[in-house]
């Protein structure tokens, strides 16, 4: 049998896991696990922490069906920790399994949080500066690997400003294949020209390949998507920046 957790890890994790829960706007089950003794949290060591959750809601509207996390090696502030909280005193980096289904990727994508952060790309077709400002994207996954988007944008071209609607079918980027464009059809609008959608796909590329995405507290570097019947998994390296406690 495993040796049973030490007081000192249980109650450090035990204040991660308040921690995080108060941070969120729900979870159905979370547990945190911490790899440390009582010398090292006076040395400001922790082996590794691991958490794992189900059903964590945060900004009202942004679901993760499933988490998973573990980290390297964490240096923490050893007083902090002998009151039940981790506080690091420097970055540290972790892997990550995130698990999200196609209703929530959908209702995090019509969220006002997200519809706020979305970005708007300027991209450079033929010299010329076209601004494309995403308006309304919805995520479908079918299964077969592939993930199809229905969209609409604002493009900002040669000083006019005309809508678009598209149908794209992509197949993510894994181990084995980069990320490539199965199909893509202008629905509703002028359309896109050829230029325009080889731009737009370089700059997919670029935002796929970037160091990291920043997120609160830490940032997140995609290595893989598997992507399964109305279910999308993400495996990423993760950079955390700080441990949410009480």
């Amino acid at each position: 049998m495993p040796d049973e957790p030490r007081l000192e890890e249980q109650a450090l994790s035990k204040a991660v896991e308040i921690g995080l829960s108060s941070q969120l706007d729900e979870a159905e089950k979370i547990n945190v696990d911490i790899n440390t003794d009582l010398f090292k949290i006076v040395q400001g060591q922790v082996d590794g922490v691991s958490v794992t959750g189900e059903g964590l809601v945060m900004q009202k509207d942004i679901r993760v069906q499933e988490l998973e996390l573990q980290t390297d090696k964490v240096d923490i502030n050893p007083l902090s920790a002998l009151f039940g909280e981790i506080k690091l005193n420097s970055a540290v980096n972790a892997a990550a399994r995130i698990v999200l289904k196609e209703a929530d990727i959908n209702r995090a994508l019509s969220s006002e949080y997200v519809l706020r952060k979305m970005p708007k790309f300027d991209l450079n077709v033929d010299g010329e500066i076209v601004s494309f400002e995403p308006q309304q994207i919805e995520m479908f996954l079918p299964g077969d690997g592939l993930v199809k988007c229905n969209g609409t944008v604002l493009l900002h071209e040669m000083g006019n400003i005309r809508q678009v609607s598209f149908t794209a079918l992509i197949r993510p980027r894994t181990q084995h294949h980069p990320t490539m464009l199965q199909g893509f059809v202008c629905t509703d609008g002028d359309g896109f020209s050829l230029d325009l959608v080889a731009a737009f796909m370089k700059k997919i590329k670029e935002l796929l390949h970037s160091p990291y995405f920043e997120l609160e507290d830490m940032a997140l570097r995609v290595r893989e998507m598997q992507v399964g019947e109305g279910e999308l998994t993400l495996l990423a390296d993760a950079h955390v920046r700080q441990i949410p406690s009480v």
